[in-house]
């Protein structure tokens, strides 16, 4: 069964970092097309960084280069979203997604001022 589950989540001031995780079950990490995504109170939910399979090309929403960084490690069946210089505007529930198509449950990130 294909199964996704994030954590990492949490209460930062801005400024601060998370890194978030996202654990794949049934599939091979490597072998599909990974991506991160939020969706803010009242706001629609939105692509933050994708990845493709086996770890190659990344691409970035204009709203998070330079601040956040995807990556992947097959061994352990994990997808990363580290999360430099946090914003408030960063707040959301964050979901892991793969072929897009399957979500995780998400895991809230609240960044203070």
């Amino acid at each position: 069964q294909v199964q996704l589950v994030e954590s990492g989540g949490g209460l930062v001031q801005a400024g601060g970092s998370l890194r978030l995780s996202c654990v794949a079950t049934g599939f091979a990490l490597n072998t599909a097309l990974m991506s991160w995504h939020r969706q803010a109170p009242g706001k629609e939910r939105e692509l933050v960084a994708a990845i493709g399979a086996g770890g190659t090309h990344t691409r970035y929403a204009d709203s998070v280069k330079g601040r956040f960084t995807i990556s992947s490690d097959s061994a352990k069946r994990t997808l990363y979203l580290q999360m430099n210089k946090l914003l408030p505007d960063d707040t959301a529930v964050y979901y892991c997604n793969a072929w897009g198509s399957t979500w995780g449950q998400g895991t809230q990130v609240i960044v203070s001022s």
